[in-house]
Formats: C-alpha cells, structure tokens, sequence
C-alpha cells in the first residue's frame, strides 16, 4: 500500500501528468483537495471511496489514510498545482512516517508555470533575471527571518508571489525600491480554469488595474523586467557558432 500524493496542476484538467492521472484512475482511495482541485481531474477513476478533505483536517485525512493502510488499499492524495509547492504535505509525510506508511510524491505543473504560459513570457532571459524566486504574502503566518518581500526584492529576480492579491499596495510598496514604479508586473486570476483572467500593469499602476478587475483571490503575482521584454540577449544554446556536445 502507497499513498500517492499528486499534483494536478493548475486548473486545467489536461495539465495533470500522464503518471499522476493513471493513478488516479487506478487508486482505491481519493482525498483531493475540492477547494482547488476541479472534479474533472478524477475523471475515470474507479475507487471505493472519494473523500474532499476542504472538509477536514489534518488527523481526519491521517486517519482516512491509515485505514485504508490496514486494507491494504493504494491512496491517491491529490493536491493542486505542484505538491511539494505550498502543498502542506511536508505535516502529512511526517505523521506517515511516524506510522511508518510508505508515500510517493508525483510531481505537478505549477501556478507559476501556467501564468508564465498565459502571459506568453520566458521567466529567465539572458542579461535580464537568471533567477526565479516563488514566495509568498506574509498574512496570517509570518515570514522566516531574511525572507520578507523587501529582502527578497533586493535580488531583482523575476518573483512569482502567492497569496497577496488582497494586500496588493502594501506588497508594491515593498517592491518598488527595488525594482522601479515602471517595473511590469501581471496578477492572473485563476489561471487555466474556464474563467481565467489576468491584468498586466506597471508597479506604478497595478493596483487600480486589479481593482478593476475586482481580482480578491485565487491569484498569482509576478513581477520583474523579463514581462514584455525584447531587449535581450540570445542564449549561447542555440547562437551560430556556439559549439556544444551535440553540435561540435
């Protein structure tokens, strides 16, 4: 018996991995996150039971999971987006080890991966940003010490920021000494679910874009000068005369 945790992508049912799909599809047991996780992306699936955990917490899924550990059945744990990304399975691991249940993580397309795919965007450009940084608004937890948007923001890297829809001023005025008030930033919305929206602004005007739009959650932030960027350098990869191990 194995509890799978999988990613599910985005949104959009098609984005989850061929693995991932065929095991749901083959698992006994299905505990999905229902909040994030649209019930498309068990189509197929032929298991006993179907459990929405939005509904529970921590020791109700762990007991779920145990019991269906002394029948001997196969658990499919499906996040959305990538799990080992704000998934809080690092808590649901630690109690399977504890009982010792053996998992596996299957790897999902990420939020910001969708959102860099809407906008059209290569998030590392030569001479631009080589660098991405995924954090987070500190809300209701705080931020480990070093980790504050401010400290982060020094870097100049291209950031995909969670959860700071609804504290969008406060993370812009945290950004822009840093990164300048004509920086280009886009808030996308639900990123591949059918109502999928996003504005793409300036540090300077992003705020009363988002406003507009009306954008309260469910949202990705990112920033930095590879948006809408054509001024660039090519890589060495594919420049004539570049020699590399398959093109000598």
């Amino acid at each position: 018996m194995t509890v799978y945790f999988i990613g599910a992508g985005p949104g959009d049912p098609d984005l989850i991995t061929v693995k991932g799909q065929r095991l749901i599809r083959q698992c006994a047991v299905i505990i999905y996150a229902g909040s994030l996780v649209p019930t498309a992306v068990l189509e197929g699936h032929r298991a006993e039971q179907v459990i929405n955990s939005a509904e529970l917490h921590l020791e109700q899924i762990i007991e779920l999971i145990r019991n269906a550990h002394l029948k001997g059945q196969d658990v499919a744990r499906v996040h959305s987006g990538d799990p080992s990304l704000y998934g809080a399975i690092g808590e649901q691991i630690r109690c399977l080890r504890e009982l010792d249940i053996p998992f596996e993580i299957i790897p999902g397309v990420t939020a910001t991966s969708a959102c860099a795919a809407l906008l059209g965007a290569e998030l590392t450009l030569p001479d631009i940003s080589q660098s991405l940084i995924l954090t987070r608004y500190a809300d209701k937890s705080p931020m480990p010490a070093g980790e504050e948007l401010g400290s982060l923001a020094q870097h100049g890297a291209t950031m995909a920021i969670h959860l700071g829809v609804n504290h969008l001023e406060k993370i812009v005025d945290e950004l822009l000494p840093h990164y300048g008030a004509d920086c280009p930033i886009a808030v996308i919305h639900r990123a591949t679910w059918p109502d999928q929206d996003w504005v793409i602004g300036t540090l300077d005007d992003i705020a009363a874009k988002v406003q507009a739009k009306g954008f309260r959650r469910t949202a990705l932030i990112l920033v930095g000068r590879v948006l809408g960027n054509d001024v660039f350098s090519e890589s060495s990869l594919y420049r004539a005369g570049h020699a590399h191990l398959y093109r000598p």
